[in-house]
């Protein structure tokens, strides 16, 4: 009993970083986490259809051949402006010239063009991420939303010059000046509101890391991640990863869900916090693209070229990487409050903290298994069943004696009958593109997009005029305000352009939609309507009519019995707004 009362005496000297090395062991390493999703809920979605019938499912252009890595002095440079800006003159490591923006109202030529609503700072919606999100709300389109928070992302590089010369090949540095061109997306005041709300648990939201002397180790205890371990950890000079900002922060949440329409693939985020002189994670490439957004203080970052083929936009992220393996840095450079570092998926990386600064950034994410390579994984075994029922030659028999001749033993053999039986299986594969559901095959990517989806984030006019600001409530006894009167005269709208798909499947035609969809990834399963065939007109014509405003006699359906229930179910679903709220608050 002495002895366990000593124990405990020494325990409650120790820091949260040391309890957690004496009960796991300081040896206790993490082989790299790759994003793995978190633990999903089982709800599904109930809809009272018309004619329709909800629930939750089971589960681009050409891109351009990945170039060979620039040199040190190529990689680094920017997109060049018609008008130069002069850069700061740093460290002789980097020896790019860099441009930037002067400030806030800089407007260089070569970028961004002004987005109506005034320049960024200007007028009565201020400056910062808020100031803009409030901007791009007064463009009707969420196309045009996209592209404009894109181009406000790379300014002053026009996104042309960027997806040309950087997108999946090289690295972007970015150094605006700016302290505040990011101000109201995600501070530590955010972080520590994150963790003040209690719904922060270790593991599933928060990893807590350490890399020194080239060891990288995870320290995440079990359960709530409550504030004062977490910042004891921090004080002990561990870096903290937030794994899913959007669930916490509505800013983040408002800012990816504009911007995964952009890319037509999932958007994610994490933020990391890291002390002043300590480095969290080891070197290592992801299978994502990086957009590192500087928030908070300074850090110092050295991104390396990949270091075979085989690692150039790679399919997964590398485990952890030695020193000894990385060569010399093609761009080293320290990112301060404002500025931007992008690298393509298959960059390595490392970032570390400078003695005199903490830093918090946010890297925002997109493109994870979103290849031609992942395409044709749903294609070809798509193509191959429809081959199989269709052309004979597919379920014709092997040779009997195939065996003796094919296989690895055999690939130096000259013999007839090899070269007869290769010549057979590139006939059947070349034939193969013929019977390829190519369309079916992008609905299906599609279908996974969705999912992946965050779902919107509705401004005031929105919400008025959609069911979530419907006003019924209970009043004197009993519900009001519950009837949802949509007429033939009644204009109708999608929310936006991208949160619904229509899919062909063997149960039935599929409206999958992600107004329903939850903050946190994957935690709702698909959520979708079964359509009657012949509504199908009428949601490519809503597509087609976005963002106008079409009345509900004009959908192309047979009845107005018809038109009007598609419209309310559509509308109940969040899926429709109305031109006018149907009901005063």
């Amino acid at each position: 009993m002495a002895a366990m009362a000593a124990e405990q005496r020494e325990l409650g000297r120790l820091s949260a970083l040391a309890v957690y090395r004496r009960m796991a062991g300081a040896g206790r390493m993490e082989r790299r986490r790759r994003g793995a999703p978190l633990p999903a809920g089982r709800k599904r979605a109930k809809a009272r259809p018309r004619r329709g019938r909800a629930g939750g499912g089971g589960s681009e252009s050409k891109a351009p051949p990945p170039a060979a890595p620039p040199s040190r002095v190529e990689l680094p440079v920017e997109a060049p402006l018609e008008a130069p800006v002069e850069a700061p003159v740093e460290a002789p490591v980097d020896p790019r010239p860099e441009a930037t923006a002067a400030g806030p109202d800089a407007k260089p030529r070569g970028g961004p063009k002004a987005m109506p609503g005034g320049p960024r700072p200007a007028g009565e919606d201020g400056g910062g991420v808020s100031g803009l999100l409030r901007r791009l709300a007064r463009l009707e389109d969420s196309r045009q939303r996209a592209a404009e928070l894109f181009r406000w992302l790379l300014a002053p590089v026009a996104p042309a010059e960027f997806l040309g010369r950087h997108w999946e090949r090289a690295p972007l540095l970015l150094r605006r000046g700016d302290p505040g061109y990011y101000a109201g997306l995600f501070s530590t005041a955010d972080f520590d509101a994150a963790l003040q709300g209690g719904d922060v648990h270790f593991g599933t939201h928060l990893d807590v890391t350490s890399y020194a002397e080239g060891v990288r180790e995870t320290h995440n205890p079990s359960g709530r991640a409550l504030p004062a371990v977490v910042w004891d950890f921090y004080q002990n000079g561990c870096s903290l990863r937030l794994l899913c900002p959007q669930a916490f922060s509505p800013t983040v949440w408002h800012f990816l869900s504009i911007l995964q329409e952009q890319f037509g693939s999932m958007a994610g985020a994490n933020t990391y916090l890291t002390p002043p002189g300590t480095q969290g994670f080891a070197p290592h490439y992801d299978d994502i693209e990086a957009f590192v957004l500087q928030l908070e203080g300074k850090k110092h970052w050295r991104v390396y070229r990949p270091r075979t083929d085989a690692e150039v936009l790679p399919q997964f992220s590398s485990t952890n990487l030695t020193q000894a393996e990385l060569g010399e840095p093609v761009l080293e450079t320290v990112l301060e409050a404002g500025d931007l570092l992008y690298f393509p998926r298959g960059f390595i990386h490392q970032g570390d903290c400078l003695p005199d600064a903490h830093s918090l950034h946010i890297t925002v994410s997109s493109y994870q298994r979103n290849s031609w390579g992942d395409f044709l994984e749903k294609l070809l075994p798509a193509a191959l069943q429809m081959a199989l029922e269709e052309d004979v030659e597919y379920r014709r028999g092997l040779p009997m004696d195939y065996l003796q001749y094919m296989g690895v033993a055999n690939c130096d053999t000259v013999d007839a009958r090899r070269t007869a039986f290769v010549e057979k299986v590139q006939s059947l594969i070349k034939k193969l593109v013929d019977y390829a559901p190519i369309d079916a095959a992008v609905d299906q990517r599609a279908k996974s997009f969705l999912h992946d989806c965050l779902p919107p984030v509705l401004t005031q006019s929105e919400k008025a005029q959609s069911v979530y600001g419907f006003p019924a409530r209970w009043q004197d006894g009993g519900p009001c305000n519950v009837d949802i009167l949509i007429t033939k005269d009644t204009e109708v709208r999608l929310l936006r352009h991208g949160i619904v798909r229509l899919c062909n499947e063997e149960a039935g035609v599929m409206l999958y939609y992600t107004t329903e969809n939850s903050r946190v990834y994957h935690k709702e399963e698909p959520k979708f309507l079964e359509l009657d065939p012949e509504y199908t007109d009428s949601i490519e014509f809503l597509l087609s009519s976005y963002p106008n405003h079409v009345s509900v006699a004009n959908l192309p359906c047979e009845t107005l019995e018809e038109k009007i229930s598609l419209a309310t179910l559509l509308f109940e679903k969040g899926i429709l707004t109305t031109k006018k709220p149907l009901a005063k608050i």
